[in-house]
C-alpha cells in the first residue's frame, strides 16, 4: 500500500500546472465627438497555446490597428474603429480563442456600459439595443476563474478534510469566504497591493501545510476557522490579481466585484459535496485513513511542486 500510495504522490508532481486565469478582453469605448468612432484595446495573453485570438468586428465598421506592445500577461492591439452607425445591435466575434481562455467584452457607450463573455463554444457576442444596468458578465468570470484554478480547488478540499462536523464544515468555509472577499475588495480599491508572483507562491504553501493536516492524529484543528480566516486572505489577494490584470473596464467597480465574488462562491458551493461524498464513501467501507493518506500526499505534492515552480519564477 505505501509504495502504491508513493507512487501516486510521485505521479502527482509531474506535469501538473494550476492554470492561471488569464481571460482576454476587449475594451471599446465610444469617442463622445462623433459618435460612430470607437477606440479599442485587444488584450489577449501572450503564453497561451495557440494562435493569437482574433476580433472580427462588424461589416459595418472600417478598422485601423496599430503595432501590437507587451504589457504584463498581454498582448495588446490598439485598433480604431469607424462604423456607419452604432455598435449597438450588432454583433462581434472572436476567433481563435483556446479551451482554456475566455474573452471578456466591454463596449463603453457615452450613456451606457454593456458587458459580456465569449468563449471557444459561444465566440459571437450580439451588442443589445437596450441599456445593461448590471456587469453581470464578471459572474461567469469568477465562476471560470475558480474551476480553472487547481490550486484553489485543491485548498478547499484540503480544508474539507482536515475538519469534521457540520457546524465546524460551516464556520471554516464562512471563514474563509468572508477572508478572501475582503482582501479582493481591499486590492480592487487599491487600498492594498503586494506582488502577484509572492501572493501566488504563498498559497502553494498553504496547501502544503493543509497536506500535512490532513492525516494529523490528534483529531481536528482546534479552531479551523481561525486557519481558514488567515489563509482565505492570502486567497483573496490571488482572486484579486488575477482580475486586476485584466482590469475593470467600466463605471461599476463595485457591481463587477460583487458579481465576481458571487462567481467564486457559487463555484465553491459546487465543489464542496464532492470531497464531503468521497469522505462518507470512505467511512461506509473504513477507508478513511486511506483516502486521507491519498489525498495528503496528492495535495501536498503538487502544493510543493507549484510553490518550487512559483519561486523559481520570480527568481529567475
Amino acid at each position: 500500500m505505501k509504495k502504491f500510495l508513493f507512487t501516486l504522490f510521485v505521479l502527482s508532481i509531474f506535469n501538473i500546472n494550476s492554470h492561471e486565469f488569464n481571460p482576454a478582453h476587449l475594451v471599446v469605448n465610444q469617442l463622445e465627438d462623433n459618435q460612430n468612432i470607437y477606440e479599442a484595446t485587444w488584450m489577449y495573453p501572450f503564453k497561451n497555446i495557440g494562435l493569437r485570438g482574433e476580433i472580427i468586428f462588424p461589416d459595418e465598421c472600417v478598422t485601423e490597428s496599430s503595432d501590437l506592445y507587451y504589457q504584463g500577461k498581454y498582448i495588446n492591439e490598439k485598433i480604431i474603429l469607424k462604423c456607419s452607425t452604432s455598435l449597438k445591435g450588432l454583433s462581434i466575434e472572436v476567433k481563435n480563442l483556446s479551451v482554456l481562455t475566455d474573452a471578456l467584452v466591454t463596449i463603453n457607450f457615452i450613456e451606457d456600459t454593456f458587458e459580456g463573455l465569449v468563449n471557444v463554444q459561444k465566440n459571437i457576442i450580439e451588442i443589445p439595443t437596450e441599456n445593461q444596468y448590471y456587469p453581470s458578465s464578471y459572474l461567469n468570470l469568477g465562476i471560470s476563474h475558480l474551476f480553472d484554478g487547481l490550486d484553489h480547488i485543491l485548498f478547499i478540499f484540503g480544508l474539507l478534510f482536515c475538519i469534521t462536523g457540520f457546524i465546524n464544515i460551516l464556520k471554516t468555509i464562512t471563514a474563509f469566504t468572508i477572508a478572501h472577499s475582503i482582501t479582493l475588495g481591499l486590492t480592487v480599491f487599491d487600498i492594498i497591493s503586494l506582488p502577484q508572483g509572492t501572493v501566488e507562491a504563498v498559497i502553494a504553501l498553504t496547501i502544503v501545510y493543509l497536506a500535512l493536516e490532513i492525516t494529523r492524529k490528534k483529531g481536528d484543528i482546534r479552531s479551523p476557522w481561525i486557519m481558514a480566516f488567515s489563509f482565505g486572505l492570502l486567497h483573496g489577494l490571488g482572486f484579486a490579481s488575477a482580475l486586476m490584470d485584466i482590469g475593470i473596464a467600466n463605471n461599476n467597480v463595485f457591481f463587477s466585484l460583487l458579481f465576481f465574488n458571487i462567481g467564486i462562491e457559487i463555484a465553491q458551493i459546487a465543489l464542496i459535496p464532492i470531497p464531503l461524498f468521497l469522505i462518507y464513501l470512505s467511512k461506509k467501507y473504513n477507508l478513511l485513513d486511506n483516502l486521507k493518506m491519498v489525498a495528503s500526499l496528492c495535495i501536498g505534492g503538487l502544493g510543493f511542486y507549484w510553490f518550487i515552480d512559483r519561486v523559481l519564477g520570480i527568481i529567475l
